[in-house]
């Protein structure tokens, strides 16, 4: 059984994971897929211990020990930390008042291979320079729910198991498999994906046009936030597929547009 360690210091040593190391830190920035990541919330860190992922450490509120995080600790091996205190003391160790108490470091696995996911894949989203962390959380969330079976992303974009990421997508990062590319439009060509870049042209299809549900694999192109896929990613594409507009608006956010893609072109 796990002896909680009581934490009353910010400089508590056993606490640095959680107060001192950055995201870079975290995940060794020069490799990706090895390292840790923090998962925040009981449901969240269950979701990960259920993928697989191995824990280092977990810090909780000390009411949670009996209760939202119980069931979490007994999960563990006996050489995971668990780490407890009061609520402010917690609050001034990570920089934020938590919202569900329960914070698990834990580490990465070593990412899937392309042709890992692709190989049986009918649908997978190429994620292409979306940085901000929330947008990409919220598009692994929309991807799992709605039938998507991977995604590959550009080294520009952002890290998935970034904690804010891995907290908006409610563990759903864990659920699809992905990986970086330096050409995921290639390398899903390669794999017999006909292309989709998501664009709001005069050459666009309608997301509706039934040749789309028709292909047997699609690979769906999600571009940043500001300006969206560029010129040659466009030029490139098997299909270049609009989301229709009204009311004068000119685009939605690029998590928006993710999920109605995504349940438009799924292979439902």
């Amino acid at each position: 059984m796990n002896t909680a360690i009581e934490i009353k210091d910010i400089n508590h040593p056993d606490a640095q994971i959680f107060s001192r190391l950055t995201e870079a830190q975290l995940c060794d920035a020069s490799q990706r897929g090895c390292g840790l990541f923090i998962a925040e919330s009981p449901k969240v860190i269950s979701v990960a211990l259920d993928a697989g992922y191995e824990p280092v450490a977990l810090l909780c509120e000390r009411k949670h020990l009996s209760g939202d995080a119980a069931q979490i600790i007994k999960r563990m091996h006996d050489d995971v930390r668990i780490m407890t205190g009061e609520r402010e003391v917690l609050s001034a160790i990570t920089g934020y008042r938590l919202t569900r108490g329960v914070l698990c470091a834990m580490k990465r696995r070593t990412l899937p291979t392309v042709d890992e996911i692709c190989g049986n894949a009918r649908r997978i989203v190429i994620i292409d320079g979306v940085s901000d962390t929330t947008n990409i959380g919220a598009i692994f969330r929309s991807a799992a729910a709605l039938g998507i079976d991977g995604a590959l992303l550009t080294p520009t974009a952002c890290d998935p198991l970034n904690r804010r990421a891995v907290r908006v997508s409610m563990g759903s990062v864990f659920l699809l498999p992905w990986t970086f590319c330096d050409d995921p439009a290639g390398e899903s060509r390669r794999h017999g994906f006909k292309t989709v870049a998501m664009a709001l042209r005069h050459d666009s299809v309608t997301i509706t046009d039934e040749c789309l549900k028709r292909e047997p694999r699609l690979a769906i192109m999600m571009g940043t936030e500001g300006d969206g896929l560029d010129y040659d990613t466009i030029k490139r594409a098997d299909y270049t597929v609009k989301i229709p507009m009204y009311h004068g608006v000119d685009s939605l956010n690029v998590a928006a547009a993710s999920a109605v893609a995504f349940w438009e072109l799924a292979s439902h």
